[in-house]
């Protein structure tokens, strides 16, 4: 069998979470949090837009290969990580712009929000990685119907 319907196969985890660093698990641990309360299964990847551009364009353009169905993006300053996995996917992509420096992060904020046409991101607020998940969750639950109740 070839590798990639292999993958397709996979079952992997539904939620990718990209950290720009390690010193951003501190903020993404909420979504962590939310995502293991609901049982939803995720992984947890650091990769830099600015350090290694190529890695986060492999892991956005296969990332639904391998089961992943929505990514959560966190990444301060410039905070580019959103868009650039964004422009490699079809599948959506939660940014949360994390707080650095003197800015208070409104600078990551305004990145995150001020996508160019044919980028979308959803903006969460800063420092918003428990919304990212739940917000995560509302989307994975479109198209699954709710428990009914035995009449």
């Amino acid at each position: 069998m070839h590798p990639v319907w292999q993958e397709l196969e996979a079952a992997g985890p539904q939620v990718g979470i990209v950290i720009a660093t390690d010193g951003d698990r501190d903020i993404i641990a909420g979504a962590c949090d939310e995502l293991l309360e609901r049982a939803i299964t995720f992984e947890v990847r650091v990769l830099s837009a600015h350090a290694n551009p190529r890695e986060v364009a492999e892991y956005a353009s296969t990332a639904a290969l391998r089961g992943v169905r929505v990514i959560i993006a966190a990444a301060g300053g410039s905070a580019a990580l959103p868009g650039v996995i964004a422009s490699y996917t079809e599948l959506p992509v939660i940014g949360v712009p994390i707080e650095r420096g003197s800015l208070g992060g409104m600078d990551a904020l305004l990145s995150v929000v001020q996508m160019p046409e044919g980028v979308p991101v959803a903006g969460m607020a800063v420092n918003g990685a428990k919304n990212a998940a739940i917000y995560a969750a509302k989307i994975l639950a479109q198209g699954q119907l709710p428990p009914t109740a035995d009449l």
